[in-house]
């Protein structure tokens, strides 16, 4: 299985680059800076230089085109303004659900956050503008007949190690999950095309990653 990731030098994505490629699969990262590059190697993925703030929806398409799925989880990151929450939590996935329609790439993953909504609002002006890319985000993508799409909207996220030990509901509650959880999700999630339509909140629980994913809620 070829999977492209976008914002593949992230916290998640490396984590998932790196169970991809443990389990045989290809892992396809997108990164904006060739530096990063060697990262990916290292974890045993192929890093490709493209940057989605100014990509055409062509270009994209061109290193989706052959793959299996598809999954965004690029960010703007935490020390970012309000723009760019817009040009790249919101702008970048749909870019990516364009190029991957274009390039007929049915499995489509979406990493959003959990309280996401277009009309969210929020007292810290940044968050709120956060909050309502990613709502916005994952709007566009629900839309689309082309896409068996997948929302996965984590609480807080944590670098602790993971415990394979998860909640994952339509509705969880707040609460907190490391990121090698939310990796390993994602992993299990790209081969459950049961779990196409469904918009998922994901928190640390009891239950084993991969009976959360297979007895997720259905649409």
């Amino acid at each position: 299985m070829r999977t492209v990731i976008a914002g593949g030098h992230g916290q998640i994505a490396l984590r998932l680059e790196r169970r991809l490629a443990a389990r045989g699969d290809e892992a396809v990262g997108l990164i904006r800076d060739p530096a990063q590059a060697a990262d990916l190697r290292a974890v045993g993925a192929e890093p490709v230089v493209l940057d989605l703030e100014s990509a055409s929806v062509d270009e994209v398409a061109a290193v989706l085109r052959g793959a299996d799925a598809a999954v965004f989880a690029a960010g703007a990151g935490p020390g970012s303004g309000a723009e760019r929450k817009i040009t790249v939590d919101r702008d970048a996935a749909v870019l990516l659900a364009d190029a991957a329609e274009r390039a007929g790439v049915r499995r489509f993953l979406i990493v959003s956050s959990m309280g996401a909504d277009a009309d969210a609002t929020h007292s810290d002006e940044v968050f709120q503008a956060y909050l309502r890319a990613k709502g916005a985000a994952d709007d566009a993508i629900r839309a689309r007949d082309a896409l068996d799409w997948t929302v996965l909207r984590p609480g807080a996220l944590t670098d602790v190690p993971g415990t394979s030990r998860v909640r994952l509901a339509a509705a969880t509650g707040r609460g907190s999950v490391p990121r090698e959880d939310v990796a390993a999700v994602l992993a299990a999630l790209l081969t459950a095309p049961e779990t196409a339509g469904l918009t998922l909140e994901l928190v640390s629980g009891d239950t084993s990653v991969e009976d959360a994913v297979a007895h997720a809620p259905t649409p």
